[in-house]
C-alpha cells in the first residue's frame, strides 16, 4: 500500500489531471462513507466539537473558546469534543467530565462530527465533509493574515497545487462556513476577500469581536510562567530569550518528506556572540518537516516546536524574531520588541504570495542578512520604546483584543 501511495504521489506531482481525478474519486468515495456511517445521528444542541491546526495541537482560538465553555457555569451541561491525530497526549483532557476525546478521521470522530451541532475549527477541513443545515461550523482561522490568501493571491509556487485548484477548493470550503472569526477590521475584509464571501452571498457572517486566541495574552500571571519554564527546563535561566519562529516557504516540498526548513541563521555565530546574554527558543512553522540538530546547541538553541500553544513561548519570551508569519500580530499585544529577519524579501514579495500590508507599518526593523540581524538584536537589548509607530500598529490590528473575545464569540454563535 505505501508503495502504491508513493507511485500515485509521484504520478500526481507531474499530472494536474491525474491530481484533480484522484482527489474527486477520494473525495466521492469518503462523502459517501461518512453519510453511510452516521446515518440516523442527528445534531444535539448541547454538543460541541473542536480542533486545531487538523489535529496536530490543543491551541488558538479552538483551545481558548473550549477553555472558556469547561470553565464557565452557563455550559455545564454541554458536551466539548477534542479531535487529535494522536489523542495519547491529551488524556489530561478527560479529567474534566464533559470532555471526550477523539482520534482524527475515525468512526468514532465522524459519528461526533454528525452529533455536534457546533464545529469550531482553525484550518480547513477535509471536501467530503459537509456540516448539515441544523449545524454551525465556525471558522475561527489561525491569525491576522500577512501573507495574500486563497483567492486572492497573485502568484502561486505551491508545488502539489495549481492556482484554479486552489481557488476552487476555497470556494468549496467557504460554502459551509456559518461564521467566520475576526480580529479586526482588516482581518475582516481580507477573509472576504480570500474566501470569495461576497459573491456567495456570505459576508456577513463574519463575528468581528476580537481573537479568542489572544485572550491568555491578557489573562497569564506569573505561575503560568514558570510553569512553561519547568516544562522547557529553564526555570533557572537568567539570560534574556528570544522567539525565533520563521514560517515555511510553499516552494521548499520534497516528495515523502513534505515541507522543509533552509537554515539562513548562522546559529554557531549567533552562539558565539549573544551565547552569554541570550537563549533562542526555535520554533518551525508547524509545516516543516526536516530534523535540526539542536544537540549541536544545547544549552542555547532549545527545540519548542512540539509546544502545541504559542502563547506559552509568547509570555516567557523577551524579543521576538519572525519573517512573514502571522504571529507579530499576536505578540504586538504584549508590546515587546520583535525583529524581522527577511532575507528572501525580494522573492517573497515580487514571486511568492505577495502581502496585504505595506511592510513599514511593521512595528520592529526588517533585517535581510544575519549582520545586520545581529546589530539590530545589540540595538533592543541596550534600548527599546513602545513607541508611536508600535502603538498604532496596535490600535489599527489589535484594537479588539482585551482577554474576552471568547465570551463575545460563543455569545453570538450560540443563542
Amino acid at each position: 500500500m505505501k508503495k502504491i501511495k508513493k507511485i500515485v504521489l509521484k504520478l500526481s506531482e507531474k499530472s494536474t489531471i491525474f491530481r484533480a481525478f484522484v482527489r474527486k474519486t477520494v473525495n466521492i468515495l469518503k462523502g459517501i462513507k461518512y453519510k453511510i456511517d452516521t446515518i440516523g445521528i442527528k445534531p444535539s444542541d448541547k454538543t460541541v466539537i473542536f480542533c486545531a491546526f487538523n489535529g496536530k495541537s490543543y491551541s488558538c482560538s479552538p483551545k481558548a473558546i473550549y477553555e472558556y465553555m469547561k470553565d464557565n457555569e452557563k455550559y455545564k451541561d454541554h458536551e466539548l469534543i477534542w479531535a487529535f491525530k494522536d489523542t495519547e497526549p491529551y488524556i489530561e483532557l478527560k479529567k474534566n467530565k464533559n470532555t471526550k476525546i477523539v482520534k482524527l478521521n475515525s468512526k468514532e470522530y465522524e459519528k461526533c462530527l454528525a452529533k455536534a451541532k457546533y464545529w469550531f475549527f482553525n484550518y480547513k477541513i477535509p471536501d467530503y465533509l459537509y456540516p448539515k443545515k441544523t449545524q454551525v461550523f465556525v471558522q475561527c482561522w489561525h491569525g491576522t493574515p500577512l501573507k495574500r490568501l486563497g483567492c486572492d493571491l497573485i502568484h502561486f509556487d505551491n508545488v502539489m497545487n495549481t492556482m484554479r485548484g486552489m481557488k476552487k477548493r476555497y470556494k468549496v470550503e467557504a460554502s459551509k462556513f456559518s461564521y467566520f472569526i475576526s480580529p479586526s477590521k482588516f482581518a475582516s475584509e481580507k477573509f472576504i476577500s480570500a474566501w470569495n464571501l461576497k459573491e456567495i452571498g456570505k459576508e456577513n457572517i463574519i463575528i468581528e469581536k476580537g481573537y479568542p486566541r489572544n485572550d491568555f495574552l491578557f489573562n497569564y500571571n506569573e505561575d503560568d510562567i514558570l510553569k512553561i519554564k519547568k516544562k522547557l527546563g529553564i526555570e533557572n535561566e537568567k539570560r534574556k530569550i528570544i522567539l525565533y519562529a520563521p514560517t515555511y516557504r510553499s516552494n521548499q516540498h520534497e516528495t515523502g518528506v513534505g515541507y522543509t526548513y533552509k537554515e539562513e541563521i548562522n546559529f554557531e555565530h549567533f552562539k558565539e556572540k549573544f551565547g552569554d546574554r541570550f537563549i533562542i527558543l526555535f520554533r518551525p512553522h508547524y509545516f516543516i518537516a526536516n530534523v535540526f540538530d539542536f544537540e549541536k546547541y544545547k544549552g542555547f538553541v532549545y527545540d519548542v516546536s512540539k509546544i502545541d500553544d504559542i502563547n506559552e513561548l509568547y509570555i516567557i519570551t523577551d524579543l521576538l524574531i519572525t519573517d512573514y508569519s502571522s504571529v507579530f500580530f499576536d505578540y504586538a499585544n504584549l508590546k515587546r520588541p520583535m525583529i524581522f529577519y527577511m532575507y528572501d524579501l525580494e522573492h517573497y514579495r515580487d514571486e511568492s504570495n505577495g502581502f496585504y500590508i505595506n511592510l513599514d507599518e511593521l512595528p520592529g526593523k526588517i533585517t535581510e542578512n544575519q549582520d545586520d540581524l545581529e546589530k539590530e538584536i545589540d540595538r533592543i537589548d541596550k534600548e527599546f520604546k513602545y513607541d508611536e509607530k508600535y502603538k498604532e500598529f496596535n490600535k489599527k490590528y489589535n484594537y479588539l483584543d482585551d482577554g474576552n473575545a471568547s465570551k463575545r464569540v460563543l455569545e453570538e454563535v450560540i443563542k
